[in-house]
Parts: C-alpha cells; structure tokens; sequence
C-alpha cells in the first residue's frame, strides 16, 4: 500500500519551488528575503540599533533616570559618573535623559520626512516618465532647480522663511529631499510603461490613473525603500545641523544637534557636553547606513552584485 506523503514543514512550504497559492508566493518571497538580509551580520547589526533606538523612545519615561528638564546649577559639568553615566551639561541636566528623549524627536523628524519626500517624488517621478512630452519637461526642470542648491542650504533658506521650529524643519528638509526620488521612480517608469503588460491593461480599459496605481507604484516601490535607507542618514544630519545652527527643535527640548550646540563653547574642557549626543547622532546614522545595505541585497539583488 502507498503511504500517506508527510505534510510538508513550515520552512518546506515557505521555501517551496511551486507554491500552490498566491499567499504561499508571497510569504515564501518574505521569508528568503529575511534569510538574505539575516545573512548580512552588519545588517543585522543596523537592525538591532535601531529597534533599540525605537524601543528607548517609547520607554524614554520609564528608563530615563532624571527629567530631561529639570536644573541643577550645583552639578552643572559633571564629567561621566555613577550618578550621571553621561555627565551633565552647563544647567546641570542629565545628558543621559536629554539623549533618551531626544530620540523622540529625531525618530519623528526622521520617520515623518521619510514618509513625505518618497510620496512626493514618486508622485512627480511616475507622472513625468508616463505622460512624457511637455509634462515630463516640465517636472524635471523643477526637479533639476531643486537639485541646484545643496539640500542643506535649501533648507536653511526655507527654515528662515518659515520660523524656526521642528514642524518647519520636517516640511523644509522634505521639500528639499523629493527630487531624488522623482529622478528614480521617473528612470523605473520609463523602462515600464512601454512594456506588454501596461499595453494589455490599457487594452482592458485601464486608464493612466490606474496603470499609475496598480502597475506602474509597485514596481517602484522596492528601489525607494532602498533609497529611503540608505538617505536616512543624512536626513539626521541635516537635522541636527538645523538644530545646531537653532533652526530646528527650540530649547528646551533635547534635540540632538541642539545639543551639540549648547556643547560647542565648553568642548575642550568639558568634551562630553557634546560628545555624547555627537556619538550618538553617529550611531544611529551608521546603522540606517547598515540597514540600507542588507535592504539592497534583498530588493536589488542584481545592483547588489554590481
């Protein structure tokens, strides 16, 4: 008699040749992407800062040892100790409790800006590759305008015209970082939108809007991600340097740059005043650098290569 074939494990399934359902595709492409981006140590290594990064910041209340405001002019400038494992800085502050909250607030620039310029460019980007002619001239005149000025200084500019806070700093550094991702979603759509399958979906009725949409987004999607991680960096660091130069976060709040600032005068010194929040801004700017990476050999495996 014929034995009954064992069901197959979890692994087999997901990492089967001839998946049976659309799902079993779709999962079994998640999870040898996971295995790839596993494979990278320094990836993970990126990983795991930053889920460290986005788990002090929910836990800031809980794991701060002091106020991030509260001052002590008795010990202002204390170097590193058991009581303060950071110092303190000229108001006494505990810089370790400043650096905990403050990942609040470069998470939320970080994460708002990188939700915002991808949006936009590749809004502008698909648009301009699909219509093509006086459309796609057009966009990209403005997107090379853009692309003049040093990302920073267009930003200055804005900032000051604008006033100086965090919710400016976010829309600046924003409209300052779509062009990229316009000139890339405009390259991807470009090599699309004469292929078989956009034809044959014009054939059925599709119009541009949903050929946009439903085919021409998602084939984008994986090289903003990539993008969006490898520019993650220099999103912080053009954040702190609004903030160092006060166009950003606004004292009191423990913003990062800021704190490099209020450092500067005491730096020969009382070096951890901005040392601290300057190793950390390196930190986390080295692991979204890491993490982007690891996301590129997974979502662009043939660039990787190159």
């Amino acid at each position: 008699m014929n034995q009954a074939r064992p069901a197959p494990s979890r692994k087999e399934w997901l990492l089967s040749d001839a998946p049976q359902t659309r799902r079993q595709a779709r999962l079994g492409a998640l999870y040898q992407g996971w295995l790839t981006f596993r494979g990278n140590k320094l990836a993970m290594l990126g990983l795991i800062v930053l889920v460290g990064l986005i788990g002090m910041a929910i836990l800031a209340p809980w794991i701060a040892p002091q106020s991030p405001f509260a001052q002590n002019l008795a010990n202002r400038l204390q170097p590193p100790s058991s009581e303060h494992w950071l110092g303190t800085d000229a108001l006494g502050r505990d810089i370790l409790s400043r650096l905990i909250f403050g990942s609040r607030i470069t998470l939320f620039i970080v994460g708002t800006v990188a939700l915002i310029a991808p949006i936009i460019g590749l809004f502008i980007g698909t648009v301009a590759g699909f219509a093509g002619g006086w459309v796609d001239q057009v966009l990209m005149r403005i997107t090379d305008i853009f692309l003049a000025f040093p990302k920073l200084i267009l930003a200055l500019a804005f900032v000051a015209a604008l006033g100086p806070s965090i919710g400016n700093a976010v829309l600046a550094l924003a409209l300052t970082a779509w062009p990229p991702y316009a000139r890339l979603a405009r390259a991807e759509t470009l090599t699309v939108r004469n292929a078989d399958f956009i034809a044959a979906a014009r054939l059925q009725g599709a119009g541009p809007l949903r050929l946009l949409i439903r085919h021409i987004w998602p084939l984008c999607i994986s090289s903003l991600i990539v993008r969006v991680a490898l520019d993650m960096a220099g999103i912080i660091l053009s954040a702190a340097g609004l903030g160092f130069l006060g166009l950003g976060a606004q004292p009191p709040m423990p913003e990062w740059g800021a704190m490099i600032s209020d450092g500067r005068t005491y730096i020969l010194d009382f070096w951890w005043v901005a040392a601290m929040p300057g190793i950390a801004i390196f930190i986390v700017s080295m692991a979204f650098n890491l993490l982007g990476d690891g996301l590129r050999d997974v979502l662009d495996p043939k660039g990787a290569k190159e």
